[in-house]
């Protein structure tokens, strides 16, 4: 089996050479015409000397003779079959065009060695310059659109190792870490990648498996206490109903079952209800019906939203339980849109909460001295708001109306781009 570090080493050179080969077939693409152009312009410069030469020595000797001499390879009345023109030879041609007093026939050679024929200025007879072309074959490639292919497919290869070893696997490590908190447990991340990234991946995969088990922990153990104190609330409900009781003794009765029941919202949560599409103004205004006879005004938009409507009540009950409690009416409960966020908004007219202490507000167990002062409250009102409002891909927030009073604002995240909310 292969070690980690082997198989990346392995990887990273299957991109080396994937990279280098497909830099030298596009640079060839993109780079061979010009090069052959290039050769073609050296070859005519190079080509149009011997041509005058040549074309001076036939004035006074035989073509055999300044074959012998010079070592050209020169022929007469050359019986050349018809050969298709290519691009080539037709360069040439215009280059020694530029260069000679006249412009010579060129012709392909039809035989297995590359070359042209070119039509010499003879007094007596035709006579044809055989040139051989350079080779246009893709390998051996060139030396130099080999060198740029060698670096510029290091660099490629540099690049796509980066990408999808370390870059990739961080975005997915990124993107995970934003769940964390926002969803129930999220989905393991594969060890891909190099060494430190693989290392990452399994160190945040073992932190959610521990946030996992501590918030089941946690919860067991509010859901317990809660459970547990249940039969003896209910057993002392019984006794003081039958022995008669003081109203004082009713009331804290009544405040330590509210108690247990804030305690049992907080540990449930609310993360096992599935979403379910409704119309959020009519739920809304079914659970401010429990509140009839409160001060309480509502300003509401129809609207359908995918929203957990268990805990979204529990959430929406506990704003205006505290509001009634502990702020001035009447109450003001709103629903509109802010951006691409729905908005639920419960106002009273009192002073609220010190902006210094809102922050601590919004943990658990937290009870502010100077905004909790009745019986009944554990300081979980907005810690589950805030828990609900997060499980809908929102937040909640305390805020400071422009017109007076205090509101404190649920905003989920349930609005489409389309302005349609999901199905």
């Amino acid at each position: 089996m292969k070690s980690p570090s082997g198989a990346l080493l392995l990887r990273f050179s299957l991109f080396l050479l994937l990279s280098w080969g497909a830099s030298l077939v596009l640079l060839q693409l993109l780079l061979g015409q010009r090069l052959e152009r290039a050769q073609m312009q050296q070859m005519g410069r190079n080509l149009a000397g011997v041509i005058r030469l040549s074309e001076v020595g036939l004035e006074r000797f035989p073509p055999a003779v300044i074959a012998q001499q010079s070592g050209l390879r020169l022929a007469t009345n050359l019986p050349i079959k018809a050969v298709k023109q290519g691009n080539r030879d037709r360069e040439l041609r215009l280059e020694l065009c530029k260069r000679l007093r006249h412009c010579p026939e060129v012709r392909l050679s039809n035989s297995k060695a590359a070359g042209v024929w070119i039509e010499l200025l003879s007094p007596l007879e035709r006579v044809w310059l055989h040139a051989p072309l350079p080779n246009t074959h893709w390998w051996p490639p060139d030396p130099l659109l080999a060198s740029l292919s060698l670096l510029s497919g290091t660099v490629v290869a540099g690049a796509l190792f980066l990408l999808l070893e370390v870059q990739r696997p961080l975005q997915r490590l990124e993107r995970a870490l934003a769940r964390v908190g926002l969803e129930e447990r999220p989905a393991p991340l594969s060890q891909e990648g190099a060494g430190e990234v693989q290392r990452l991946s399994r160190r945040f995969n073992s932190m959610v498996a521990r946030l996992e088990q501590t918030e089941l922990e946690r919860s067991t153990m509010l859901a317990g206490i809660a459970h547990d104190l249940k039969s003896p609330i209910t057993r002392l409900r019984l006794r003081l109903a039958v022995e008669g009781a003081s109203g004082q003794a009713q009331a804290d009765l009544d405040a330590l079952e509210r108690i247990t029941g804030q305690f049992l919202l907080f540990a449930g949560g609310g993360q096992g209800e599935q979403k379910i599409l409704l119309p959020l103004q009519e739920l809304i205004g079914e659970l401010s019906a429990h509140y009839s006879d409160q001060p309480i005004e509502l300003r509401l938009i129809p609207m359908q939203a995918l929203v957990q409507p268990v805990a979204l009540g529990r959430a929406l009950m506990n704003l205006i339980d505290n509001g009634l409690s502990y702020g001035k009416a009447p109450l003001i409960v709103e629903l509109t849109t802010e951006k691409s966020l729905v908005v639920i908004s419960v106002t009273d007219q009192g002073q609220g909460i010190p902006k210094n202490q809102r922050d601590q507000a919004l943990m658990p167990f937290q009870r502010l001295d100077t905004a909790r002062g009745g019986s009944g409250h554990c300081g979980l009102g907005l810690a589950i708001a805030s828990r609900v409002a997060q499980l809908h891909g929102g937040r909640l927030e305390l805020r400071d109306p422009a017109n007076g009073g205090f509101s404190v604002c649920l905003l989920l995240n349930c609005l489409s781009t389309s302005g349609e909310l999901p199905a």
